[in-house]
């Protein structure tokens, strides 16, 4: 008598039981896998943005948003020169 067709062999619930499991194990693999990308790559990941040491200094602020075009360069020259007065 065959292994498969008799009292010996797994039944359909086991089969079952073990293709849910598998389709469950790599569910959770896969969820895993996508949120450690989404944090690595999100603003509040570690990678994407690294915790800062102490305070920045303002001409570095300033520094930072004359590049992002929020100022003109006129505005940037004045604002260092208060800056640099003030120390």
């Amino acid at each position: 008598m065959m292994m498969w067709y008799g009292s010996n062999g797994w039944g359909w619930l086991h089969w079952t039981a073990m293709a849910v499991g598998m389709v469950a194990f790599w569910a959770l693999v896969i969820t895993a896998v996508v949120l450690a990308v989404h944090y690595l790559t999100s603003q509040n990941g570690a990678w994407a943005n690294p915790p800062t040491t102490g305070q920045t200094h303002p001409a570095d602020l300033l520094a930072q948003r004359f590049a992002r075009g929020e100022i003109d360069d006129n505005e940037y020259r004045n604002r260092l020169a208060l800056l640099q007065e003030q120390r």
